[in-house]
């Protein structure tokens, strides 16, 4: 059973994957552009990939393979029709980066919440160290507790950051992006309402016909003018650009993302043009990835395998 790992580097380098030796002939590759897959899969029995494209271009030639194992939630990058045209298994995981995504929710929050960085740089720069009161209130922040948080999307992970939210006093509401979800135990608003009313928002939501572009100018002039926006979903909810006037114009207070309409982030993102960290908060995709998180992810790969060479 030959095994191949087509980008080992999108789970991170200190992960310990030896447990992968025991389930067959483990080859890894770094990073695979798609040219390169037809090569490097030709005598593949098992694909463990992230973002590599899975297609009849990629995988063609490759005649023993069996299943593609996706080192996330999202399939996007696999061609599920072909897939099983071609007799071949798929398996994602779901629910590996719950605890870490929440946690992340709150980094981000309370960065921009809080003004972070201003004071950071107030006391780096020296300006503490010559003043005159103990206390410096150039940047107002509020309690948290009493706030009104929305969430976008209440899936395992937006259910979480609903109960963590909770714990700090927040009044906590909620809309379904697919108009699907309805939850007696959680309070369920209209979009509209959630937009009009919300302190916070974070939007935790896969990408959809419902949901791509979901955020943009007719939304962002909805909500309050000091509002906090967060983005945890998947980058093309958001309209990058619209997002950025609406922090030039000051229709919302600031934004903190995770996910990018393109990641990397492309030269000309028009993110770039914001430099004030008091506004604008961007991390590049990282709230998944807490080492806890991706131990466990690699550790379900590894139990899909072993379920699926018991089995197959």
């Amino acid at each position: 059973m030959k095994i191949v790992f087509l980008d080992r580097s999108s789970i991170g380098e200190d992960l310990d994957l030896s447990e992968f030796d025991a389930l067959g002939d483990v080859v890894m590759y770094d990073f695979t552009y798609p040219e390169e897959a037809p090569e490097r899969v030709k005598d593949a029995d098992i694909l463990v990939l992230n973002k590599t494209p899975v297609n009849a271009e990629t995988i063609g030639c490759a005649e023993h393979l069996k299943l593609v194992c996706v080192t996330a939630t999202g399939t996007n990058n696999l061609d599920k029709d072909y897939l099983k045209e071609r007799g071949i298994e798929w398996r994602n995981v779901a629910g590996y980066s719950t605890e870490s995504v929440a946690q992340h929710t709150f980094s981000l929050l309370f960065y921009l919440f809080e003004h972070l960085p201003y004071y950071d740089e107030y006391v780096k720069s020296g300006s503490y160290a010559g003043d005159r009161s103990f206390t410096h209130y150039a940047k107002v922040f509020h309690e948290l507790n009493g706030k009104t948080w929305g969430i976008v999307g209440l899936g395992t992970i937006g259910k979480r950051v609903y109960e963590i939210a909770k714990t700090f006093g927040c009044k906590m509401q909620y809309v379904s992006t697919s108009g699907k979800n309805h939850n007696s135990d959680y309070n369920e608003v209209s979009f509209d309402e959630l937009l009009r009313t919300s302190d916070i928002i974070s939007v935790h939501a896969p990408l959809d016909e419902n949901t791509k572009g979901l955020f943009n100018i007719d939304t962002f002039s909805k909500m309050k003018p000091d509002a906090i926006f967060l983005n945890l979903g998947r980058g093309p909810i958001v309209v990058e650009e619209d997002l950025c006037v609406a922090l030039e114009k000051g229709m919302i207070g600031a934004a903190g993302l995770d996910v990018l309409s393109e990641e990397p982030m492309r030269k000309d993102s028009p993110f770039l043009r914001i430099k004030d960290s008091n506004r604008l908060f961007i991390t590049p995709h990282i709230a998944w990835a807490s080492v806890e998180a991706r131990e466990r992810l690699m550790h379900i790969i590894a139990d899909q395998i072993r379920e699926f060479n018991k089995y197959s």
